[in-house]
């Protein structure tokens, strides 16, 4: 043993201590327990927002455990509980940055806060099959529930996972006959009162940009503004040369020509925020005047459009709402409650019109 003397007494030193974030020291529910005063299984049951425990002890085991910087050690987890309690958000690559995707992250990832889940985001690429990443997470047990966007009326996805019972939530519907979590916003309301909106203004030849054909919520937008431009008995036209996902600079060649030929549209319906910015750009060039000569009505869920053209007609989609229930209801499913609301569906009506 190593000694040092001083004032002629000899002193054995014990080695250095390890650091308090070292995984000696790691904090453990005991830590936590010994902190608060409450019992370990109290601790434990508050740190997964038991139902049965109180929303000020929930509080203070929370305080204490972000203060002393417990995390719970996954491996062990998921030995006791085969849990990983991990929720995968999986999503296109193929999402511009004007559409909302960071809104909707943020929704699902501040609705687990202060739960034991957290969340990851998965990828997949427009030259990979979109079923890749949902059989890695279900085969490797990778996560506990996943959720995932841009759905289709038949959606292979959404069979795979029903059949193997493992939990899952989507933004969008489908037309499977296959009951399970979703919240979606009601694109054919949008499609209608976006036709209504431009009628009331005069339009008399109208157009629409739509989602992918792939999407159900495609179908539903062009549903909505087909049947409601008909009982108008307004005359209509529906892209199919691009869609509202398209690169801006597609869509602006696109309506560039057809602006600029017979009978052009004067009323614009744009199925994101990206696809009417660039009608806008194609209306300029052909010397057309935003709330003169043509209206634009677009849905957007970060307020942006009117920074750029404040002639626009706006209808606000709440991503914040869809992601808080989205978020809500896998955890439901995962912890099997029969009590939660699984389905949501959010309905538009008002149609902002231009500001002066």
């Amino acid at each position: 043993m190593f000694s040092s003397w001083g004032g002629g007494r000899r002193t054995d030193r014990p080695p250095p201590a390890p650091p308090a974030d070292s995984e000696h020291e790691r904090p453990t529910l005991k830590t936590i327990a010994a902190e608060t005063g409450y019992a370990i299984a109290t601790v434990s049951r508050a740190l997964k927002n038991a139902p049965d425990i109180g929303e000020e002890t929930k509080r203070r085991v929370r305080e204490a455990a972000q203060r002393l910087g417990y995390r719970p050690n996954r491996a062990g987890v998921r030995l006791r509980t085969g849990k990983t309690n991990v929720i995968a958000l999986v999503l296109s690559t193929e999402a511009d940055m004007m559409n909302h995707t960071s809104r909707l992250l943020y929704s699902i990832a501040n609705a687990l806060r202060g739960t034991s889940y957290h969340l990851i985001v998965t990828p997949f690429f427009p030259d990979q099959d979109p079923m890749d990443p949902i059989r890695y997470l279900v085969e490797t047990e990778s996560a506990d529930a996943i959720i995932l966007n841009q759905t289709r009326p038949d959606d292979p996805r959404i069979r795979y996972m029903h059949e193997r019972g493992f939990p899952f939530a989507t933004h969008g519907r489908t037309e499977m006959g296959i009951e399970h979590p979703y919240f979606d916003f009601d694109n054919e309301s949008f499609g209608a009162i976006s036709v209504q909106a431009l009628a009331a203004r005069g339009r008399r030849r109208l157009m629409l940009i739509p989602p992918p054909r792939l999407h159900a919520y495609s179908r539903h937008m062009t549903q909505g503004f087909a049947n409601a431009a008909a009982a108008s008995g307004t005359p209509f036209e529906i892209a199919t040369d691009v869609t509202s996902d398209s690169p801006a600079q597609a869509v602006e060649r696109a309506l560039l020509t057809r602006l600029s030929g017979a009978n052009p549209p004067d009323g614009l319906v744009c199925g994101s925020t990206n696809s009417a910015m660039a009608a806008v750009a194609a209306a300029e060039q052909t010397g057309l005047v935003l709330g003169r000569n043509l209206d634009i009505v677009a849905k957007e869920a970060v307020r942006f459009l009117r920074r750029f053209r404040r002639e626009m007609l706006i209808v606000t989609e709440d991503v914040g709402q869809a992601g808080d229930f989205l978020a809500r209801a896998v955890v439901a499913a995962i912890e099997k409650k029969t009590d939660q609301k699984m389905q949501g569906l959010e309905v538009p009506t008002l149609v902002e019109p231009p500001q002066p």
